[in-house]
Order: C-alpha cells, then sequence, then structure tokens
C-alpha cells in the first residue's frame, strides 16, 4: 500500500524521483491523471483498471458522467517507472496541479496524489481543523474491527 507523506523535488522534464517505499509498488508502470482537487492522481495498473470498469460504465447520455470521462480518462495517461524510481509527468499535469519544484507526495493505499507545496498547505488547513473534521466525517460508517 501506498502510504504516508514525503516532499519530492521535480527535476528536469518532469521528472519526479518517487519515495523508496513505492518503487516496488510501480515497476510496472503507472497511470497518471487530473486529481479532484487541483492536484495529479497516480494509479498501479490494477487500480487504474478496476477505475476503468467502473467508470465506463457510467451512463454517457448523462452530462455529468460525460464531463468526468473527459476528466479522469481525458487526462489520463499511462507511464513506465524507471529503475530508479523515476516517473515522468504530462507537461499538462504539471501545469493543471501547479507542480513545479517542490512536491508533496501523499500514499492513499491503492494510490498517491502529487500536490504543489501551495495547494497543500492549503490542504493541510482543512486537516488539521479537528472541530470541523469531527462534524464532516460523522456520516461516514467507520468501524474498528
Amino acid at each position: 500500500m501506498f502510504l504516508g507523506h514525503y516532499t519530492g523535488e521535480i527535476k528536469q522534464n518532469n521528472r519526479l524521483p518517487l519515495p523508496t517505499g513505492f518503487h516496488a509498488l510501480v515497476s510496472d508502470g503507472v497511470y497518471v491523471t487530473q486529481g479532484f482537487d487541483r492536484n495529479v492522481l497516480v494509479l498501479g495498473k490494477n487500480t487504474f483498471e478496476r477505475l476503468y470498469q467502473h467508470i465506463t460504465s457510467l451512463n454517457i447520455a448523462d452530462p455529468l458522467a460525460r464531463l468526468f470521462l473527459r476528466m479522469f480518462l481525458g487526462a489520463a495517461t499511462r507511464t513506465e517507472v524507471g529503475g530508479d524510481g523515476v516517473i515522468s509527468l504530462p507537461e499538462s499535469l504539471a501545469q493543471f496541479a501547479g507542480l513545479t519544484n517542490k512536491v508533496v507526495i501523499v500514499g492513499l493505499g491503492d494510490y498517491f496524489e502529487l500536490w504543489s507545496m501551495d495547494h497543500w498547505e492549503q490542504q493541510k488547513v482543512q486537516l488539521l481543523d479537528f472541530q470541523a473534521n469531527a462534524q464532516r466525517f460523522s456520516a461516514f460508517n467507520i468501524a474498528a474491527r
């Protein structure tokens, strides 16, 4: 699983070295696409294919479904992971998310996100608001077993 958060640095030609623990999890390449929060989603092959099956089962007569297809699949691309654990990001996705130099890499289990430092700082404000979070997440049915 992709867990934790790390700071990385984008090198020349939008090349991003991944955290060491992520290398083995993406040895067969990754899919990168536009995230929902002005970030980039990076998904392994199996995770992308599972999401693809769900997404392509949406009713394409629904304008929101088409919009989602364009956002998620229209921006997606497959990229190899070098032996040194480096991925190349498309310029369009790097620009969308404001990824220029320092990048925050956030592991979310089956996938991870790439954030610009500025956008991550804005996200952290929400994450650290414990009073609001208790309210926001109270509807989730989360139980430790």
